[in-house]
């Protein structure tokens, strides 16, 4: 068997959506899990979709996922170029489109737009030109002719009107289409551009792919595409077609989510190990029903037939779950570094951020949720009495109130203000009174923070609040609980 060889060629129209993230990452990991080469080749033939910077967009989110290529415009491997202008350039496409029309497989199209206008007809909604072979019956000296006057033309493949065409796609099975729906494709635009279809059959031979990943969507397609190798004489690839990615509500993923993108993910906090692991489950099941995946891991699992045929849901609160899975598993150092921007935007008062860093790190699923963590360090927030009653820590207004008045004469003689002293003292009072930690510590964690939930315990919030504020925040409470 020859080496495999995968490629991802994307189109420089913006940041990357999610489905060409999960085609690169699916050619990369066929591709590394057998030992073969993954190329980079920039598809920039519809000159009027380009974005200006997308290039550096597309180099950088390969970089940052991992995605490392063997070949591509920056790396030369003997099959360039890898940008199709510049093959285009070099006369690659037209090349290849004229020795088809040596062959009779293919001839050159003379027809202007008011005619091609009226050969479309209604099929079900839409409406549908199917070109009528027209300038297939020109003789040679009629094309030529025509050349010379410089008349604009596209050149067309020449497809047969009747029988079926017919190929095995490895997850879809055998998929046939008559060939009066396969219409004369255009191989050759009236600017000299290949289209799409033309220029990656062309690409794909020449660079040797024998692994060919894109969306399902082009399933339909792949006999115009086999017809091409065919009418060339060339092996055809294998096709893995992904399955479609859908929202919750099972309609595409479209830039309205605000998270088809692998930009929007990171911007939304989200860490690049994450979005890899979450997108490789987005059509594909390892047999195991494993979900977490280093990227080394995910080459080694991977197996192209366990891909899904039916439509694969992006749960937002399954990445956000995973997301967090992956903050937990981060060296403290690594973590605060990339916190420590989220923290800053919240706490202005000179407090110890690290430590503040470290209870909220096994707490968030993503980095924004850090603010809605940590916002009571900086201001004890507006709250009810209500708070300090909890059934399960048999707390309530009045047994809270006289802890807290309890308390603050034994903290308040305390010099060491650690977590360890301060918890050391509590529960001496704990076992004095012959109470339940969480009955003695709830009313306090309540009075400090102002909140039910919070990333630390009493004791580890007072020591990062310092004795003056907490003691000021005992005492705020103890008013409110005398009103």
């Amino acid at each position: 068997m020859s080496k495999v060889r995968t490629r991802f060629a994307p189109s420089p129209t913006g940041r990357m959506h999610v489905g060409n993230l999960r085609t690169a990452l699916y050619a990369y990991l066929i591709a590394k899990h057998e030992g073969g080469d993954f190329i980079l080749r920039i598809e920039d033939t519809d000159q009027e979709r380009l974005v200006e910077g997308a290039v550096d967009i597309i180099y950088r989110t390969l970089e940052k996922t991992g995605l490392v290529h063997d070949e591509g415009p920056d790396k030369d491997g003997g099959v360039g170029p890898y940008v199709q202008s510049e093959r285009q350039k070099a006369g690659i496409y037209m090349d290849y489109a004229k020795q088809l029309i040596d062959k009779g497989e293919a001839y050159y199209c003379f027809c202007d737009k008011e005619r091609l206008e009226n050969l479309k007809q209604k099929i079900g909604d839409k409406e549908i030109a199917i070109y009528d072979k027209h300038c297939l019956s020109l003789s040679k000296e009629e094309v030529q002719a025509k050349l010379d006057a410089g008349i604009p033309y596209v050149i067309r493949q020449n497809n047969p009107t009747t029988g079926t065409t017919s190929f095995e796609d490895d997850i879809y099975g055998v998929i046939s289409v008559d060939n009066a729906e396969l219409d004369d494709m255009i191989l050759i635009k009236s600017d000299g551009f290949p289209t799409y279809n033309f220029a990656n059959v062309v690409d794909d031979h020449l660079m040797g792919i024998t692994h060919v990943v894109r969306g399902n969507e082009y399933l339909s397609s792949s006999p115009k595409y086999n017809r091409l190798y065919e009418a060339f004489g060339w092996e055809v690839p294998k096709y893995i077609h992904c399955p479609l990615i859908t929202d919750e509500e099972h309609k595409k993923l479209s830039k309205r989510s605000g998270h088809s993108s692998y930009e929007d993910l990171i911007e939304q906090g989200f860490l690049n190990e994450a979005v890899v692991n979450f997108v490789a489950l987005l059509g594909w099941s390892p047999t195991d029903n494993r979900e977490i995946f280093s990227l080394p891991e995910l080459v080694e699992a991977f197996d192209y037939h366990h891909i899904n045929k039916a439509p694969a849901v992006f749960d937002l609160t399954k990445l956000k779950w995973m997301n967090g899975e992956y903050i937990k598993a981060l060296d403290f150092d690594v973590f605060f570094s990339m916190a420590e921007p989220y923290i800053k935007e919240v706490i202005k008062k000179d407090l110890d951020i690290r430590k503040i860093a470290k209870m909220v790190q096994t707490r968030i699923e993503v980095f924004p949720d850090i603010a809605g963590h940590i916002d009571f360090f900086e201001e004890l927030p507006e709250y009810e009495i209500e708070m300090y009653t909890h059934k399960k820590m048999k707390t309530n207004s009045e047994n809270s109130l006289q802890i807290l008045k309890d308390v603050v004469p034994l903290l308040e003689a305390r010099s060491d203000w650690s977590n360890d002293a301060l918890y050391e003292t509590l529960l001496a009072y704990v076992n004095e009174k012959e109470l339940k930690n969480g009955t003695v510590m709830w009313p306090i964690r309540t009075a400090v923070s102002g909140k039910q939930m919070t990333p630390g315990g009493a004791t580890e919030l007072m020591e990062v609040l310092g004795k003056e504020e907490s003691l000021r925040r005992i005492q705020i409470g103890i008013e409110k609980l005398t009103q």
